[in-house]
């Protein structure tokens, strides 16, 4: 699985599909990443403000992978 994220609501949205993919339910996801439940929400529902270790803490703990590639720019 391959997404292209420009917000925090995509990656909320991919870690979401994820966890429902591996039939989850938030509080077990939670647990499971070593983060509390309100994070965890806070996380799938694209809040902005959340702690980036905790993010990818969350990434790793699901078995996703995050790669940041350069794109060319619009005058290259």
């Amino acid at each position: 699985m391959k997404n292209k994220v420009i917000t925090a609501v995509d990656i909320g949205a991919v870690i979401r599909k994820k966890r429902k993919d591996d039939g989850l339910t938030l509080a077990d996801a939670a647990a499971l990443c070593g983060v509390g439940y309100r994070f965890m929400s806070d996380v799938e529902n694209g809040k902005a403000t959340v702690q980036m270790g905790k993010v990818l803490q969350v990434l790793n703990a699901l078995g996703l992978d995050f790669y940041i590639e350069s794109r060319k720019w619009p005058n290259e």
